[in-house]
Protein backbone atom coordinates (compact mmCIF):
# COMPACT_ATOMS: atom_id res chain seq x y z
CA UNK A 1 0.00 0.00 0.00
CA UNK A 2 2.63 2.45 0.82
CA UNK A 3 4.95 1.95 -2.63
CA UNK A 4 2.24 4.29 -3.93
CA UNK A 5 3.85 7.23 -2.09
CA UNK A 6 6.66 6.86 -4.57
CA UNK A 7 4.80 8.28 -7.30
CA UNK A 8 6.48 12.17 -7.58
CA UNK A 9 2.52 12.98 -8.60
CA UNK A 10 0.68 11.14 -6.01
CA UNK A 11 3.18 11.77 -3.12
CA UNK A 12 2.02 15.86 -2.93
CA UNK A 13 -1.73 15.37 -3.39
CA UNK A 14 -1.50 12.21 -0.44
CA UNK A 15 0.06 15.58 1.70
CA UNK A 16 -2.65 18.15 0.80
CA UNK A 17 -5.45 15.20 1.85
CA UNK A 18 -3.39 14.98 4.96
CA UNK A 19 -2.87 18.75 5.57
CA UNK A 20 -6.63 18.90 4.95
CA UNK A 21 -8.06 16.28 6.59
CA UNK A 22 -6.12 17.54 9.80
CA UNK A 23 -7.13 20.86 9.66
CA UNK A 24 -11.02 19.48 9.16
CA UNK A 25 -10.22 17.76 12.30
CA UNK A 26 -9.48 20.38 14.03
CA UNK A 27 -12.31 22.76 13.04
CA UNK A 28 -14.36 19.73 14.55
CA UNK A 29 -13.19 19.77 17.72
CA UNK A 30 -13.06 23.52 17.88
CA UNK A 31 -16.71 24.09 16.41
CA UNK A 32 -17.94 21.93 18.86
CA UNK A 33 -16.28 24.04 22.13
CA UNK A 34 -17.84 27.15 19.85
CA UNK A 35 -21.15 26.43 19.79
CA UNK A 36 -21.08 25.43 23.52
CA UNK A 37 -19.69 28.61 24.16
CA UNK A 38 -22.45 30.39 21.81
CA UNK A 39 -25.65 28.04 23.14
CA UNK A 40 -24.72 26.02 26.56
CA UNK A 41 -27.11 22.96 26.77
CA UNK A 42 -27.96 23.62 23.25
CA UNK A 43 -24.73 23.36 21.54
CA UNK A 44 -25.62 19.63 20.60
CA UNK A 45 -29.02 20.87 18.74
CA UNK A 46 -26.82 24.02 17.17
CA UNK A 47 -23.70 21.71 16.42
CA UNK A 48 -26.23 19.07 14.89
CA UNK A 49 -27.84 21.38 12.65
CA UNK A 50 -24.44 22.89 11.28
CA UNK A 51 -23.18 19.35 10.39
CA UNK A 52 -26.39 18.66 8.51
CA UNK A 53 -25.74 21.89 6.38
CA UNK A 54 -22.18 20.42 5.62
CA UNK A 55 -24.06 17.05 4.31
CA UNK A 56 -26.73 18.95 2.13
CA UNK A 57 -23.25 21.11 0.87
CA UNK A 58 -22.41 17.32 0.14
CA UNK A 59 -25.23 15.68 -1.39
CA UNK A 60 -26.60 18.89 -3.35
CA UNK A 61 -23.39 20.62 -4.11
CA UNK A 62 -20.89 17.56 -4.75
CA UNK A 63 -22.50 15.91 -7.93
CA UNK A 64 -23.80 19.33 -9.39
CA UNK A 65 -20.53 21.28 -9.23
CA UNK A 66 -18.85 18.04 -10.22
CA UNK A 67 -20.94 17.83 -13.66
CA UNK A 68 -20.90 21.80 -14.10
CA UNK A 69 -17.20 22.52 -13.53
CA UNK A 70 -16.05 20.74 -16.47
CA UNK A 71 -14.61 23.81 -18.33
CA UNK A 72 -12.49 25.10 -15.06
CA UNK A 73 -8.57 23.13 -15.21
CA UNK A 74 -8.59 20.72 -11.69
CA UNK A 75 -5.40 22.07 -10.15
CA UNK A 76 -7.24 26.00 -10.32
CA UNK A 77 -10.76 24.84 -8.90
CA UNK A 78 -8.98 22.88 -6.23
CA UNK A 79 -7.01 25.66 -5.17
CA UNK A 80 -9.69 28.24 -5.07
CA UNK A 81 -11.87 26.07 -3.16
CA UNK A 82 -9.13 25.61 -0.54
CA UNK A 83 -8.79 29.60 -0.64
CA UNK A 84 -12.45 30.11 0.21
CA UNK A 85 -12.30 26.96 3.07
CA UNK A 86 -9.30 28.93 4.38
CA UNK A 87 -11.22 32.68 4.49
CA UNK A 88 -13.81 30.85 6.25
CA UNK A 89 -11.37 29.24 8.68
CA UNK A 90 -10.15 32.96 9.31
CA UNK A 91 -13.66 34.35 10.18
CA UNK A 92 -14.60 31.46 12.55
CA UNK A 93 -12.82 33.30 15.53
CA UNK A 94 -15.22 36.01 15.37
CA UNK A 95 -18.16 34.81 15.35
CA UNK A 96 -20.49 35.66 18.04
CA UNK A 97 -24.13 34.23 16.69
CA UNK A 98 -25.41 31.34 16.03
CA UNK A 99 -26.81 32.12 13.12
CA UNK A 100 -23.16 32.91 11.59
CA UNK A 101 -22.01 29.47 12.31
CA UNK A 102 -24.80 28.21 10.20
CA UNK A 103 -23.64 30.37 7.25
CA UNK A 104 -20.20 30.18 7.38
CA UNK A 105 -20.44 26.24 7.70
CA UNK A 106 -22.29 26.07 4.32
CA UNK A 107 -20.08 28.41 2.08
CA UNK A 108 -16.92 25.97 3.69
CA UNK A 109 -18.80 22.75 2.90
CA UNK A 110 -19.57 24.00 -0.28
CA UNK A 111 -16.35 24.38 -0.93
CA UNK A 112 -14.96 21.09 0.67
CA UNK A 113 -17.97 19.34 -1.66
CA UNK A 114 -16.24 21.53 -4.93
CA UNK A 115 -12.76 19.91 -3.92
CA UNK A 116 -13.41 16.39 -2.88
CA UNK A 117 -14.77 15.08 -5.82
CA UNK A 118 -12.38 17.00 -8.47
CA UNK A 119 -9.47 15.27 -5.74
CA UNK A 120 -11.09 11.89 -6.04
CA UNK A 121 -11.24 12.35 -9.83
CA UNK A 122 -8.10 13.63 -10.71
CA UNK A 123 -6.16 10.25 -8.70
CA UNK A 124 -7.22 8.12 -11.25
CA UNK A 125 -5.18 10.45 -14.16
CA UNK A 126 -2.15 10.87 -11.84
CA UNK A 127 -2.33 7.07 -10.88
CA UNK A 128 -3.73 5.34 -14.86
CA UNK A 129 -2.83 1.74 -13.02
CA UNK A 130 -5.34 0.51 -11.14
CA UNK A 131 -3.38 -2.01 -8.86
CA UNK A 132 -1.71 1.44 -7.53
CA UNK A 133 -5.43 3.04 -8.22
CA UNK A 134 -6.48 0.32 -5.58
CA UNK A 135 -3.42 1.28 -3.25
CA UNK A 136 -4.14 4.51 -3.36
CA UNK A 137 -7.96 4.58 -2.22
CA UNK A 138 -6.65 2.32 0.84
CA UNK A 139 -4.28 5.01 1.44
CA UNK A 140 -6.82 7.60 1.57
CA UNK A 141 -8.81 5.72 3.86
CA UNK A 142 -6.27 5.46 6.17
CA UNK A 143 -6.00 9.13 5.97
CA UNK A 144 -9.32 9.57 6.97
CA UNK A 145 -8.64 7.55 9.95
CA UNK A 146 -5.44 9.12 11.13
CA UNK A 147 -7.27 12.17 11.15
CA UNK A 148 -10.02 11.39 13.18
CA UNK A 149 -6.74 10.00 15.75
CA UNK A 150 -4.28 12.97 15.15
CA UNK A 151 -6.48 15.61 15.47
CA UNK A 152 -8.13 15.95 18.42
CA UNK A 153 -4.90 15.09 20.32
CA UNK A 154 -3.03 17.74 18.40
CA UNK A 155 -5.96 20.00 20.06
CA UNK A 156 -5.76 18.41 23.64
CA UNK A 157 -2.18 19.27 23.57
CA UNK A 158 -3.10 22.86 22.00
CA UNK A 159 -5.98 23.12 24.65
CA UNK A 160 -3.31 22.33 28.00
CA UNK A 161 -1.83 26.03 26.97
CA UNK A 162 -4.37 28.27 24.59
CA UNK A 163 -8.03 28.57 24.20
CA UNK A 164 -9.83 26.63 21.47
CA UNK A 165 -10.11 29.51 19.35
CA UNK A 166 -6.25 28.73 18.44
CA UNK A 167 -7.64 25.81 16.67
CA UNK A 168 -9.25 27.63 13.56
CA UNK A 169 -5.55 28.89 12.70
CA UNK A 170 -4.54 25.27 12.72
CA UNK A 171 -7.66 24.69 10.28
CA UNK A 172 -6.68 27.80 8.58
CA UNK A 173 -3.26 26.79 7.83
CA UNK A 174 -4.16 23.20 6.87
CA UNK A 175 -6.10 24.46 4.13
CA UNK A 176 -3.11 26.95 2.95
CA UNK A 177 -1.05 24.26 3.06
CA UNK A 178 -3.24 21.59 0.88
CA UNK A 179 -4.17 24.73 -1.67
CA UNK A 180 0.24 24.69 -1.90
CA UNK A 181 0.80 21.08 -2.86
CA UNK A 182 -2.33 20.71 -4.74
CA UNK A 183 -0.95 23.72 -6.89
CA UNK A 184 2.60 21.88 -7.00
CA UNK A 185 1.70 18.30 -7.63
CA UNK A 186 -0.41 18.46 -10.26
CA UNK A 187 1.13 18.73 -13.32
CA UNK A 188 -0.86 20.07 -16.35
CA UNK A 189 -1.53 17.09 -18.25
CA UNK A 190 -3.76 16.70 -15.02
CA UNK A 191 -4.91 19.65 -14.45
CA UNK A 192 -6.84 19.90 -18.01
CA UNK A 193 -10.22 20.09 -17.99
CA UNK A 194 -12.45 17.89 -19.21
CA UNK A 195 -12.69 17.84 -22.86
CA UNK A 196 -16.35 19.49 -23.81
CA UNK A 197 -17.66 17.07 -26.02
CA UNK A 198 -18.19 14.37 -23.74
CA UNK A 199 -19.81 16.75 -20.85
CA UNK A 200 -22.60 18.31 -22.88
CA UNK A 201 -25.92 19.33 -21.10
CA UNK A 202 -27.92 16.10 -21.72
CA UNK A 203 -24.59 13.99 -20.31
CA UNK A 204 -23.99 16.47 -16.94
CA UNK A 205 -27.56 15.56 -16.22
CA UNK A 206 -26.77 11.69 -16.96
CA UNK A 207 -23.76 11.88 -14.89
CA UNK A 208 -25.30 13.45 -12.46
CA UNK A 209 -26.98 10.04 -11.35
CA UNK A 210 -25.58 7.83 -12.91
CA UNK A 211 -23.54 6.22 -9.97
CA UNK A 212 -26.82 6.27 -8.06
CA UNK A 213 -28.56 3.95 -10.15
CA UNK A 214 -25.85 1.68 -10.67
CA UNK A 215 -25.97 1.09 -7.25
CA UNK A 216 -29.77 0.75 -6.76
CA UNK A 217 -29.78 -1.97 -9.78
CA UNK A 218 -27.25 -4.07 -7.78
CA UNK A 219 -28.50 -5.82 -4.62
CA UNK A 220 -24.92 -5.38 -3.18
CA UNK A 221 -24.45 -2.03 -3.49
CA UNK A 222 -28.09 -1.53 -2.04
CA UNK A 223 -26.50 -3.32 0.66
CA UNK A 224 -23.86 -1.21 1.27
CA UNK A 225 -26.50 2.23 1.14
CA UNK A 226 -27.91 0.65 4.38
CA UNK A 227 -24.43 -0.11 5.82
CA UNK A 228 -24.22 3.79 5.32
CA UNK A 229 -26.84 4.25 7.71
CA UNK A 230 -25.45 2.12 10.35
CA UNK A 231 -22.05 4.52 10.06
CA UNK A 232 -24.04 7.46 10.46
CA UNK A 233 -26.03 5.94 13.46
CA UNK A 234 -22.95 5.70 15.66
CA UNK A 235 -20.79 8.62 13.96
CA UNK A 236 -22.86 11.10 14.62
CA UNK A 237 -24.05 10.32 17.99
CA UNK A 238 -20.20 10.75 18.62
CA UNK A 239 -19.19 14.18 16.59
CA UNK A 240 -22.24 15.89 18.16
CA UNK A 241 -23.56 14.86 21.64
CA UNK A 242 -19.62 14.38 23.02
CA UNK A 243 -18.81 18.21 24.22
CA UNK A 244 -22.73 17.69 25.70
CA UNK A 245 -22.03 14.51 27.96
CA UNK A 246 -18.38 15.40 28.72
CA UNK A 247 -19.47 19.55 29.85
CA UNK A 248 -22.62 18.60 31.12
CA UNK A 249 -23.19 15.44 32.49
CA UNK A 250 -19.48 14.33 33.41
CA UNK A 251 -17.70 18.17 34.35
CA UNK A 252 -14.91 17.47 31.48
CA UNK A 253 -13.56 20.79 30.07
CA UNK A 254 -12.24 21.60 26.59
CA UNK A 255 -9.54 19.09 27.08
CA UNK A 256 -11.26 16.40 27.51
CA UNK A 257 -13.74 16.66 24.58
CA UNK A 258 -10.91 16.33 22.19
CA UNK A 259 -9.77 13.64 23.74
CA UNK A 260 -13.01 11.59 23.91
CA UNK A 261 -13.32 12.27 20.37
CA UNK A 262 -9.91 10.96 19.89
CA UNK A 263 -11.26 7.45 21.72
CA UNK A 264 -13.48 7.10 18.49
CA UNK A 265 -10.67 7.61 16.36
CA UNK A 266 -8.36 5.71 18.21
CA UNK A 267 -10.74 2.77 17.56
CA UNK A 268 -11.15 3.25 13.87
CA UNK A 269 -7.81 3.17 13.25
CA UNK A 270 -6.71 0.21 14.81
CA UNK A 271 -9.33 -1.52 12.41
CA UNK A 272 -8.00 0.26 9.56
CA UNK A 273 -4.65 -1.33 10.02
CA UNK A 274 -5.63 -5.14 10.98
CA UNK A 275 -8.02 -5.73 8.24
CA UNK A 276 -5.92 -5.46 5.14
CA UNK A 277 -4.35 -8.55 6.69
CA UNK A 278 -7.52 -10.18 7.55
CA UNK A 279 -9.28 -9.33 4.50
CA UNK A 280 -6.16 -11.30 2.75
CA UNK A 281 -7.39 -14.14 4.37
CA UNK A 282 -11.09 -13.80 4.31
CA UNK A 283 -11.52 -12.82 0.65
CA UNK A 284 -15.89 -11.99 1.84
CA UNK A 285 -15.73 -8.69 3.11
CA UNK A 286 -20.00 -9.14 3.49
CA UNK A 287 -19.66 -10.92 7.36
CA UNK A 288 -16.97 -8.58 8.58
CA UNK A 289 -19.15 -5.47 7.42
CA UNK A 290 -21.97 -7.14 8.69
CA UNK A 291 -20.33 -7.83 12.32
CA UNK A 292 -19.38 -4.29 12.57
CA UNK A 293 -22.89 -3.45 12.08
CA UNK A 294 -23.72 -5.60 14.42
CA UNK A 295 -21.34 -4.23 16.77
CA UNK A 296 -22.39 -1.07 16.18
CA UNK A 297 -25.99 -1.37 17.33
CA UNK A 298 -24.77 -3.71 20.27
CA UNK A 299 -22.50 -0.74 21.93
CA UNK A 300 -24.98 2.06 21.01
CA UNK A 301 -27.57 0.08 23.22
CA UNK A 302 -24.73 -0.70 25.58
CA UNK A 303 -24.00 2.89 26.09
CA UNK A 304 -27.33 4.31 26.64
CA UNK A 305 -27.68 1.65 29.40
CA UNK A 306 -23.99 2.84 30.87
CA UNK A 307 -25.46 5.69 30.94
CA UNK A 308 -28.38 5.66 32.34
CA UNK A 309 -27.13 3.12 35.24
CA UNK A 310 -24.85 6.15 36.19
CA UNK A 311 -21.97 5.48 33.94
CA UNK A 312 -19.04 8.14 33.71
CA UNK A 313 -15.74 8.02 32.25
CA UNK A 314 -15.34 4.79 31.64
CA UNK A 315 -18.68 4.12 29.91
CA UNK A 316 -18.09 7.12 27.51
CA UNK A 317 -14.36 6.22 26.85
CA UNK A 318 -14.66 2.50 26.24
CA UNK A 319 -17.79 2.83 24.08
CA UNK A 320 -16.33 5.30 21.62
CA UNK A 321 -13.26 3.68 21.08
CA UNK A 322 -15.06 0.37 20.42
CA UNK A 323 -17.93 2.29 18.12
CA UNK A 324 -14.98 3.56 16.42
CA UNK A 325 -13.45 0.23 15.76
CA UNK A 326 -16.76 -0.86 14.78
CA UNK A 327 -17.66 1.87 11.94
CA UNK A 328 -14.34 1.54 10.59
CA UNK A 329 -15.12 -2.07 10.22
CA UNK A 330 -17.76 -0.78 7.51
CA UNK A 331 -16.27 1.75 5.92
CA UNK A 332 -12.61 0.60 5.33
CA UNK A 333 -13.35 -2.11 3.22
CA UNK A 334 -16.54 -0.46 1.08
CA UNK A 335 -14.16 1.11 -1.16
CA UNK A 336 -13.02 -2.64 -2.11
CA UNK A 337 -16.74 -3.69 -2.40
CA UNK A 338 -17.06 -0.59 -5.01
CA UNK A 339 -14.56 -1.51 -6.95
CA UNK A 340 -15.34 -5.29 -7.23
CA UNK A 341 -18.70 -4.64 -8.14
CA UNK A 342 -18.35 -1.62 -10.86
CA UNK A 343 -16.80 -1.64 -14.40
CA UNK A 344 -13.53 0.18 -14.68
CA UNK A 345 -15.33 2.97 -16.72
CA UNK A 346 -18.26 3.41 -14.33
CA UNK A 347 -16.15 3.80 -11.39
CA UNK A 348 -15.88 7.56 -10.49
CA UNK A 349 -19.39 7.87 -10.72
CA UNK A 350 -19.74 4.86 -8.24
CA UNK A 351 -17.53 6.58 -5.74
CA UNK A 352 -18.96 9.99 -6.70
CA UNK A 353 -22.68 8.13 -5.82
CA UNK A 354 -21.41 6.69 -2.90
CA UNK A 355 -19.81 9.57 -1.97
CA UNK A 356 -23.15 11.69 -2.15
CA UNK A 357 -25.51 9.06 -0.35
CA UNK A 358 -23.61 8.23 2.19
CA UNK A 359 -23.03 11.58 3.09
CA UNK A 360 -27.41 11.74 2.50
CA UNK A 361 -27.73 9.66 5.43
CA UNK A 362 -26.06 12.11 7.53
CA UNK A 363 -29.16 14.76 7.21
CA UNK A 364 -31.46 12.04 9.27
CA UNK A 365 -28.59 11.14 11.89
CA UNK A 366 -27.15 14.56 12.97
CA UNK A 367 -29.81 16.61 13.06
CA UNK A 368 -31.62 13.43 15.25
CA UNK A 369 -28.45 13.70 17.57
CA UNK A 370 -28.78 17.17 18.54
CA UNK A 371 -32.25 17.52 19.62
CA UNK A 372 -31.38 14.20 21.96
CA UNK A 373 -28.18 15.33 22.67
CA UNK A 374 -28.82 17.11 26.04
CA UNK A 375 -30.07 13.28 27.14
CA UNK A 376 -27.03 11.19 27.16
CA UNK A 377 -28.99 7.99 27.26
CA UNK A 378 -31.55 9.67 24.33
CA UNK A 379 -28.95 10.01 21.85
CA UNK A 380 -26.81 7.01 21.65
CA UNK A 381 -30.01 4.49 22.36
CA UNK A 382 -32.29 5.95 19.72
CA UNK A 383 -29.22 5.59 17.52
CA UNK A 384 -28.68 2.01 18.93
CA UNK A 385 -32.48 1.53 17.02
CA UNK A 386 -31.79 3.04 14.16
CA UNK A 387 -28.79 0.99 13.87
CA UNK A 388 -30.23 -1.87 14.37
CA UNK A 389 -32.97 -1.85 11.47
CA UNK A 390 -30.69 -0.36 9.19
CA UNK A 391 -28.00 -3.64 10.06
CA UNK A 392 -30.92 -6.41 9.78
CA UNK A 393 -31.85 -4.43 5.90
CA UNK A 394 -28.36 -4.53 4.99
CA UNK A 395 -28.17 -8.17 5.64
CA UNK A 396 -31.40 -9.26 3.93
CA UNK A 397 -30.57 -7.02 1.10
CA UNK A 398 -26.98 -7.89 0.22
CA UNK A 399 -27.08 -12.15 -0.44
CA UNK A 400 -24.62 -14.21 0.70
CA UNK A 401 -24.37 -15.48 -3.03
CA UNK A 402 -24.20 -12.61 -5.35
CA UNK A 403 -24.09 -12.79 -9.17
CA UNK A 404 -22.03 -10.82 -11.30
CA UNK A 405 -22.84 -7.08 -11.05
CA UNK A 406 -26.35 -6.09 -13.41
CA UNK A 407 -25.66 -3.91 -16.50
CA UNK A 408 -26.86 -0.60 -16.34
Amino acid sequence: MWSVLGNPRFRPLFAAQVVALVGTGLLTVALGLLAYDLAGTDAGLVLGLALAIKMIAYVVVAPVMSAAAHRVPRRTLMVSADAVRAAVALALPFVDQVWQIYVLIAVLQSASATFTPAFQAVIPTVLPDERDYTRALSLSRLAYDLESVLSPVLAAAALLVTSYHSLFVGTLVGFLGSGLLVWRGLARRADAPIPADRVDATNRRARVTAGARIMLADPVLRGLLWLNAVVASGTAVVLVATVTIVRDELGGGETAVALALACFGAGSMVTALALPRLLDRVHDVRPVMLVGAAAVSAVLALVAAGFAAGGGWAVLATGWAVLGAATSAISTPSGRVLRDRTAEADRPLVFAAQFSLSHACFLVTYPLAGVLASTPVAAPATAAVLATLTAAAAARTWPRTVAEPVPV
